[in-house]
């Protein structure tokens, strides 16, 4: 009579349904993915607006993640639009500096692809997106976690913040040598420039039509440039 309770309950064991703990591809079944501290997934039918974002490789053999200065206001949603226009694969990840810290060291004990709606692996010559409502204030980062590319210069800040658009702008002192108004270019002899890692030199930059209207030669301005589509460009002035 013991074997066959023991018999029976072995069997009722096996047909039982198997609960899984959930895994980074949805594992939950139909639970929404949770709150993050650099947020959550947005609402595609509710976006702020839209950064288009470049993942590639340059001649010097860097690896960068370029767009507009990723500042954004608390509560804004976001579409990132992203291209690899490298000749490698590269990835997208959204986090905390402390986190995407901690994937990386994963990352480099075994490549692993994840399915997490806060990042996008993509293959040369792809483009993707990442939709992401951004609830918390703070110092969040973009990056790149595929062993090597982080440490090859694949990664920047992400502020959010109320007032972070402005409050945080370091202004580069320049005079204006030269516009190229139909080409789009203006010649600008500039001091260090700290977010780029530039050194104070004379250079061309790109600038949108707007913002000429905002120039003349021999001016003196205090701008901010930046990497946008691959292209060194003027993208504040006062």
């Amino acid at each position: 009579m013991r074997n066959l309770l023991l018999t029976t309950s072995f069997a009722i064991a096996l047909s039982a349904p198997a609960f899984a703990a959930g895994t980074h591809d949805g594992g939950h079944g139909e639970t929404k993915p949770a709150a993050m501290m650099v947020g959550m997934p947005g609402d595609a039918a509710k976006v702020d607006r839209t950064i288009d974002v470049t993942l590639l490789e340059n001649d010097e053999g860097q690896m960068l993640i370029e767009s507009e200065p990723m500042d954004i206001k608390e509560g804004e949603t976001i579409r990132f639009n992203i291209t690899n226009k490298g000749e490698l694969e590269h990835e997208f990840v959204l986090d905390t500096v402390e986190r995407n810290a901690e994937h990386k060291i994963e990352m480099a004990k075994m490549d692993m692809e994840h399915d997490d709606p806060n990042r996008i692996r993509l293959d040369a010559g792809a483009s993707g997106e990442v939709v992401w409502t951004f609830a918390n204030s703070g110092r969040f980062e973009a990056a790149c976690l595929i062993p090597g590319h982080y440490e090859s210069g694949m990664h920047r800040e992400v502020a959010v913040g109320d007032q972070m658009a402005q409050a945080d702008v370091e202004y580069t002192s320049g005079t204006i040598k030269k516009i190229d108004a139909k080409a789009g270019k203006v010649t600008i002899i500039h001091g260090p420039l700290v977010n780029l890692d530039m050194p104070a030199m004379t250079m061309v930059f790109r600038a949108d039509e707007a913002m000429m209207t905002k120039m003349a030669e021999g001016q003196d301005i205090e701008f901010v440039a930046d990497r946008v589509k691959g292209k060194l460009t003027v993208t504040q002035i006062k």
